[in-house]
């Protein structure tokens, strides 16, 4: 490992999941990358918006959803998350 050499990638920017029921729409993907599968160029969803939509299929609220930690409330989703409505039914 050396400032210019990082090893293998491992997809850095992208991530695949495979979702099914409990309201997600049927047989479509969303997103799209490009040849290499190493730079998103079409419809983006950070960690965050995939939290907060998840939880929103489970019924909870991602903004309600907090814990205490050294004397602040924390979210899984931090200030950050939105529901990515195209991949609900």
């Amino acid at each position: 490992m050396t400032p210019t050499n990082y090893g293998r990638d491992h997809h850095p920017r992208c991530f695949t999941l495979f979702l099914a029921g409990g309201g997600i729409k049927p047989g479509m993907s969303y997103g799209e990358t490009d040849d290499y599968s190493y730079n998103i160029v079409k419809d983006p969803v950070s960690v965050h918006d995939l939290h907060a939509t998840i939880l929103h299929l489970l019924g909870i609220d991602h903004k309600k959803l907090t814990y205490k930690f050294q004397g602040r409330h924390y979210r899984l989703t931090d200030v950050h998350g939105k529901l990515v409505k195209p991949l609900l039914a």
